[in-house]
């Protein structure tokens, strides 16, 4: 378990993220939903995360079911706010899948990071999750909404007041783009951020000023969508490989495969090396993975548990371009 910034929450150093248990792409049964969550925990995992985006609510609801079966004080969650979940009578009959998600389109995401917006947001998220307090609080994707400068404003100061009221334990932002990201560690007192595919083996443009930032301010690191969207989540990326959750562009995936021959050459895999860099900055508290089958959430805790690929991999990933020379990398 490590710390989140300077607070007293801890998360562990292998996070599940509840994005597929919110039927992400597809319909997952409620019964491998709960398999997959009883699997992260079986396997050591403490730390969970969630949004009301994932699936309409569905994924809380979901977690919230499988960890009122564990102690209370033996786990973290995490969940965010800023799109509340409301009424939409025009989608009935229809399915979300325009935003990702295999399930009835009753409800819609509404943007609202005004300070009213983000308690209700948290209030609602409780009542699926059946808990009386999370953990950490995040404001989600300000970029993609039309009010970034309220979710910096008005959004930060409300999760502010509820940090202070200890209402939360932590609050931040998530994101997979770095400008807003470093804007919220310099402009405002947040303790983590959540940073999406932005510190993958494929790619490191947060180590220019934002992992900086981090060390400087005390942020702590939610390393998240380290497998780039699948893209490295296989020994050899497909040629339909994903990437930004569409098809990946074809020099990605003949970089992954390059990375991946390095791996070859090495005597491990493009998955255990992706998860374990993605770990090795200073400033990562957590990486936090998906899965939607229990052999999935299995496989990468075994990763993650193993020991780190040999220290020539990496040098032969920098010597041939493939890995930032100024990038940390895992220590046996």
């Amino acid at each position: 378990m490590r710390a989140v910034g300077r607070t007293g929450v801890h998360v562990s150093e292998l996070g599940f993220g509840a994005a597929s248990i919110g039927n992400l792409y597809k319909v997952v049964p409620d019964e491998d939903a709960a398999a997959v969550v009883e699997a992260a925990w079986e396997s050591g995992v403490r730390y969970f995360d969630t949004a009301p985006h994932y699936g309409l609510g569905l994924a809380e609801r979901r977690l919230g079911a499988v960890l009122a079966g564990h102690p209370r004080g033996e786990f973290t969650v995490s969940t965010k706010v800023g799109r509340l979940i409301v009424p939409n009578p025009a989608g009935e009959g229809g399915r979300d899948l325009d935003n990702g998600f295999d399930v009835p389109a009753t409800l819609r995401r509404q943007w609202d990071f005004t300070g009213t917006g983000v308690r209700r947001s948290l209030e609602e998220s409780l009542q699926r999750l059946g808990l009386d307090r999370v953990e950490i609080a995040l404001i989600h994707d300000p970029e993609e909404s039309d009010q970034p400068e309220t979710a910096l404003t008005e959004g930060y100061a409300a999760l502010h007041e509820l940090r202070s009221a200890g209402v939360v334990g932590a609050v931040g932002v998530g994101s997979k783009q770095v400008q807003i990201l470093q804007r919220f560690v310099t402009e405002t007192e947040i303790d983590t951020i959540m940073l999406a595919g932005r510190y993958t083996l494929l790619e490191q443009p947060a180590l220019d000023e934002l992992l900086p930032a981090c060390e400087k301010h005390g942020v702590s690191v939610l390393n998240v969508g380290v497998f780039n969207s699948g893209l490295l989540a296989r020994d050899w990326p497909a040629d339909d490989g994903h990437y930004e959750y569409g098809t990946a562009p074809r020099e990605l995936v003949e970089r992954a495969r390059r990375i991946a021959a390095v791996c070859r050459e090495h005597g491990t895999t493009l998955p255990h090396a992706a998860l374990v860099f993605a770990g090795a900055h200073p400033t990562v508290a957590s990486v936090v993975v998906g899965a939607g089958r229990p052999a999935h959430m299995q496989r990468n805790a075994d990763l993650a548990a193993a020991p780190p690929p040999p220290a020539a991999l990496w040098a032969d990933l920098v010597a041939q371009g493939l890995l930032r020379p100024d990038a940390p990398v895992p220590t046996s």
